[in-house]
């Protein structure tokens, strides 16, 4: 944690600290934006994925992307960490595995924005049971 010296500091930590909870927030309410969740059990986080959710939030903000960023625990893709399941409004959610920081911006550049599929993609090996 970064020592405080100045009453700059403390206010950038204090906006530092409205974003997240912010994005907690948002999050609330994922139907209508994009939704990116990063395994990050200590599998995930031995791979990299905290180095590929900086990656997903910077390039979101930087290309003004209207997206929910969160971290979830273990997806039990174990072998092909770090995982991401991205959910866009409409469609199913869809996981990824094997992303690296390259492989962030792609699926950024042909998923999120021109909906191309991207290799690495961890088929769906179970159903949901629907409560009616």
């Amino acid at each position: 944690m970064e020592k405080i010296k100045s009453l700059a500091d403390l206010k950038k930590m204090q906006e530092t600290l409205r974003a997240k909870i912010d994005l907690r927030e948002q999050s609330n309410d994922p139907g209508t934006r994009i939704h990116v969740k990063v395994a990050m059990a200590t599998c995930g986080i031995a791979s990299g994925a905290k180095e590929v959710m900086e990656v997903f939030i910077e390039e979101f903000a930087k290309r003004n992307i209207d997206a929910v960023v969160t971290q979830t625990g273990c997806m039990g893709y174990c072998y092909a960490e770090p995982t991401v399941e991205i959910t866009k409004p409409g469609y199913e959610p869809i996981t990824f595995g094997y992303v690296d920081v390259k492989k962030a911006s792609k699926i950024i550049d042909k998923y999120v924005l021109n909906n191309e599929l991207v290799d690495g993609i961890i088929p769906v090996n179970y159903e949901t049971i629907d409560n009616n």
